[in-house]
């Protein structure tokens, strides 16, 4: 009998498949951010990479869901075997889209900084709120899995 498939890993490639677009995004608007303050010959500021990077952490998250469904290692005949993978798949999914929303606004919040050059904690508080959607979705799911 096979066990610990877990969720066949949809919890971790669709937070990855999220943090990739998230940073994508935000990658490329903090590239024309720079472009923007390099055209008018000044400092570009280097912070604008917190704001490319953020979306990274989802990656982590489905990584740790992917591990606890792992963990309560359900054997594949079971009725609860279904549960996992519906739980790791929208989790997944769940988890990237707020990767993806988060670099969404981190590319809003580059191109501000690189305007105005004020608001950074403020900038950095919209994603962290956007972040613990991440944070709700690993943690709940965790609690919501099936116990053998």
């Amino acid at each position: 009998m096979i066990q610990g498939l877990g969720d066949m890993n949809f919890s971790l490639t669709l937070s990855a498949i999220g943090s990739a677009l998230g940073t994508g995004v935000a990658g490329m608007a903090a590239i024309g951010a720079w472009k923007k303050v390099f055209a008018q010959n000044k400092a570009a500021p280097f912070i604008l990479i917190a704001f490319v990077g953020a979306p990274l952490t989802q990656t982590i998250y489905g990584m740790i869901l992917r591990g606890q469904i792992i963990k309560a290692n359900l054997p594949a005949d079971s009725a609860s075997y279904i549960y996992q993978m519906i739980i790791g798949f929208l989790a997944g999914l769940a988890i990237g889209i707020s990767a993806y929303m988060q670099g969404k606004a981190a590319a809003r919040a580059s191109d501000a900084l690189a305007e105005t050059g004020k608001g950074f904690g403020n900038y950095i508080m919209v994603l962290g709120v956007i972040e613990t959607v991440a944070l709700f979705v690993m943690v709940f799911c965790m609690m919501a899995l099936p116990k053998v």
